[in-house]
């Protein structure tokens, strides 16, 4: 039986990895960070500062649609990816077998620099995040959530909002 696959997306500094792990903790779901998925070079190009193109992505997302294909199948899963672009996201659903549930953490961007500012542990640095930021098609479907919130609040926000045994959420009114 296949299992709902939630994917917690938006720009590197927005919390996807915190939220999705809060998420998929109170949720009883494996979390998968779709970070730990790229090929070594890309870490490597993004660490010396360098954007990914959509060639470099093609396939890292191609290996999480098929993960996402084999999730799906075991216990369902909390990923948290990117997904900047439209393509990029129809690429993930393209694994799936049933609609995937998105959850959009959206957040000023003075906000998403001093966080990246305040972390050392990433390849990922406060310099990188204007060209996320200019990739970054937003979707018109899914919730969208404030990262103003803390984590715990975003996670209930979620977890009110997002009714699994409906199916997908519906896009936003």
């Amino acid at each position: 039986m296949d299992q709902p696959i939630i994917i917690v997306m938006g720009v590197s500094g927005c919390g996807k990895t915190t939220v999705g792990a809060l998420l998929a903790r109170q949720l009883g779901r494996p979390f998968y960070d779709g970070d730990d998925f790229h090929p070594a070079a890309n870490v490597a190009k993004m660490a010396a500062g360098h954007p990914l193109t959509d060639a470099d992505r093609a396939g890292w997302l191609a290996t999480l649609a098929t993960k996402i294909g084999e999730w799906e199948q075991a216990a369902g899963a909390v990923l948290a990816c990117s997904a900047l672009k439209e393509a990029y996201r129809q690429t993930l659903q393209a694994g799936a077998h049933a609609p995937l549930h998105w959850v959009f953490l959206d957040g000023d961007p003075a906000v998403l620099y001093a966080r990246l500012e305040g972390r050392h542990d990433h390849y990922m640095k406060a310099d990188m995040l204007d060209s996320q930021l200019a990739t970054l098609e937003k979707p018109a479907y899914g919730l969208r959530i404030d990262i103003d919130n803390t984590p715990e609040k975003q996670v209930a926000e979620i977890v009110e909002k997002l009714h699994l045994n409906d199916g997908p959420e519906k896009p936003n009114a």
